[in-house]
């Protein structure tokens, strides 16, 4: 499952366009949902982000690794940009502490996420999508 132009250039904008990207986890403490500004498309079918602030959703991937992504944007369903203004992925998630995979994530940072308090420190979590669906379980486009 690829992930198209239009759908990446909305994922790697989302925070700057105002729709930013929730992180859904669970584990020991129960589920969290958490923005993370630093959501963008690394390959073709895999999702990527930044680990900074290394809170619950760190803490819930060393638990179950499983995740879910929405990205929620009404204005781009009402521009005709998508069908629905919800999208879902879901997929597991690798920690990248170190190596190659964390400093090519850290590469495709904006510069903002780059400069942002802790980013030296963080983390690169490389999603590996294994279904991406609208609201209404269809394909995204």
């Amino acid at each position: 499952m690829a992930i198209s132009e239009k759908i990446r250039k909305l994922i790697d904008n989302a925070w700057d366009d105002g729709y930013p990207c929730l992180l859904a986890t669970t584990g020991a403490a129960g589920p969290n949902i958490s923005p993370k500004g630093s959501m963008l498309v690394f390959e073709d079918n895999n999702l990527a982000y930044w680990e900074r602030s290394k809170r619950n959703a760190l803490a819930n991937l060393g638990q179950d690794r499983r995740v879910a992504v929405m990205y929620a944007n009404f204005q781009a369903q009402r521009a005709g940009v998508l069908d629905s203004g919800f999208l879902r992925f879901f997929g597991t998630a690798e920690l990248h502490e170190s190596g190659p995979i964390r400093d090519q994530i850290f590469a495709k940072l904006t510069k903002r996420e780059q400069e942002h308090d802790g980013a030296d420190t963080g983390i690169g979590v490389l999603i590996r999508v294994s279904r991406a669906t609208d609201l209404r379980g269809k394909p995204l486009p």
